[in-house]
């Protein structure tokens, strides 16, 4: 497989943690069920800081799981057509969706809190820079999940990490100037 096949069917691949990591600023603008805005760790303190920090929500969360739920799911419908069978690192039709499904979007998720706590203990307010982690943190989340089941491979975490670096950035920015995200990076 040459590079830019590689690098098309890795970014298709990983589309499911993309959109969870993306959803939680989108439905913070858009102020649907404030009633989930609550903070996922009540506002407790772990050695005197936050565990996470009131930014992270149970909307953020819930919403997050679900969109990278139910992509991972149209992946396996988008699988029946042949452009996305040629792109796509798993075969759809043979794996357990769910599970799949399940991982790919908890990975995401716990990356992001993980690195939310270890900010938090660092005494790291919400939005200051925490390179290369603020940006990462969710490909790390879910090759920790990912892997052990799908043996997917350390070229394609190493080559996720570094892409979701740089596309972060941009996209973050993209949101900071549309005033969806409150840090540039």
């Amino acid at each position: 497989m040459d590079f830019l096949n590689f690098a098309i069917s890795s970014l298709y691949f990983f589309l499911p943690a993309y959109f969870a990591n993306l959803t939680p600023p989108l439905v913070k603008k858009s102020k649907i069920f404030d009633f989930l805005a609550k903070p996922v760790d009540f506002n407790k303190k772990f050695l005197g800081r936050p565990i996470f920090g009131s930014h992270k929500t149970w909307r953020g969360l819930i919403f997050a799981f679900l969109v990278g739920f139910c992509f991972a799911i149209f992946q396996k419908f988008l699988f029946n057509f042949s452009f996305f069978r040629k792109i796509s690192l798993l075969d759809y039709s043979k794996i357990n969706i769910f599970l799949f499904a399940f991982l790919i979007s908890f990975g995401a998720i716990f990356g992001d809190l993980f690195f939310a706590f270890v900010k938090r203990r660092l005494n790291l307010p919400p939005g200051t820079p925490f390179l290369p982690f603020d940006q990462t943190n969710y490909v790390i989340g879910t090759a920790l999940f990912l892997e052990p089941f799908f043996k997917l491979g350390f070229s394609l975490w190493f080559f996720l990490f570094f892409a979701t670096f740089f596309l972060h950035i941009v996209i973050n920015r993209i949101g900071y100037e549309l005033k969806i995200h409150s840090a540039k990076w």
